[in-house]
């Protein structure tokens, strides 16, 4: 498994496709890992540098002791992203992943030349919201928040999917001070003065069924971009990558054809 070592801590990240391919950057869901896009990876052209990689306290990732603040954990994948040598990459970001591309597309340009925004918005949620939700992971662990996540993430038909259920596996293998370090995190940051300032192309999608980032919240950042276009992809939820893989690959698929990354 590669790594990345700094001062900061150590970021686990993988690279599929082609080594000298334009790059495409996947960062995932709070209290996920990389293997959220195990079943887009495949879908996608493999004539693209595909790269994804844990977010701290998240996977193979290291582990530093909460809270984190969103600027360091926009720091961890720019210092990943100039040690690979990454520029002009488009930067999928899903849910927190969202916020970290957010804040990395207004510090370096050179390194992202194309967003998509999945799942995700300026700001999610409240800080009350998020304080009671670090409260019960402190207190009772990933399990004391799994149901009500599950519940936000997946349309009732879908919960009980074998994919939905690893998905749930994979919240209970998070670590606590991890997940507690990115929702401050995620609780600290309110993107709207700085992402209202970005021109460049961007793809915002949007599950009809998310209860986490709803679609109007997310077409409401879609329009704060200069260049953004909206999807809703129907039937889908937080994570469409999961229960909507072969719509989530044909919409960025798509956005990669028309603004000329493929």
């Amino acid at each position: 498994m590669p790594f990345h070592y700094s001062p900061e801590g150590t970021t686990h990240w993988r690279e599929d496709g082609s080594p000298d391919g334009p790059p495409v950057v996947f960062a995932h869901a709070l209290g996920l890992d990389l293997t959220l896009w195990d079943r887009l990876i495949p879908l996608l052209p493999q004539s693209l540098r595909l790269i994804r990689y844990d977010l701290r306290g998240h996977g193979a990732s290291s582990c530093p002791a909460p809270p984190y603040r969103m600027g360091a954990l926009v720091s961890d994948v720019e210092r990943l992203l100039d040690t690979l040598d990454v520029r002009n990459s488009v930067f999928v970001g899903l849910s927190i992943g969202g916020l970290i591309a957010q804040g990395l597309t207004v510090k370096r340009l050179d390194q992202v030349r194309a967003m998509v925004l999945s799942n995700t918005a300026a700001r999610i949620g409240t800080a009350e919201t998020w304080e009671t939700r670090i409260a019960s992971v402190r207190s009772g662990g990933m399990e004391a928040i799994a149901d009500a996540t599950m519940e936000r993430w997946f349309a009732r038909a879908v919960r009980t999917t074998p994919e939905a259920q690893a998905m749930r596996d994979l919240l209970l293998q998070c670590r606590p001070d991890g997940y507690v370090g990115c929702a401050a995190a995620i609780a600290g940051t309110d993107f709207y003065e700085t992402t209202a300032t970005l021109t460049l192309p961007t793809l915002s999608i949007a599950g009809s069924e998310d209860g986490s980032t709803p679609p109007d919240l997310v077409r409401e950042t879609a329009a704060l971009v200069r260049g953004s276009r909206f999807q809703l992809i129907r039937g889908a939820g937080h994570l469409p990558c999961v229960d909507r893989p072969a719509d989530y690959a044909a919409a960025l698929a798509g956005f990669l054809r028309d603004i000329g990354h493929i």
